[in-house]
């Protein structure tokens, strides 16, 4: 649950912190996001 609150976290901030952002920045972002959620999943099972 913690993982999924830091997502959803960092999805909120990006749509309202760049709201002009272009269709491939929103793309980049989502990828980064889900690497950022991997990380945190393998550091939260340690």
């Amino acid at each position: 649950m913690k993982i999924y609150i830091i997502w959803l976290i960092g999805v909120i901030l990006w749509n309202f912190g760049f709201p002009n952002a272009q269709p491939i920045e929103d793309v980049i972002v989502a990828i980064l996001l889900s690497f950022l959620s991997i990380g945190l999943k393998k550091y939260f099972k340690l």
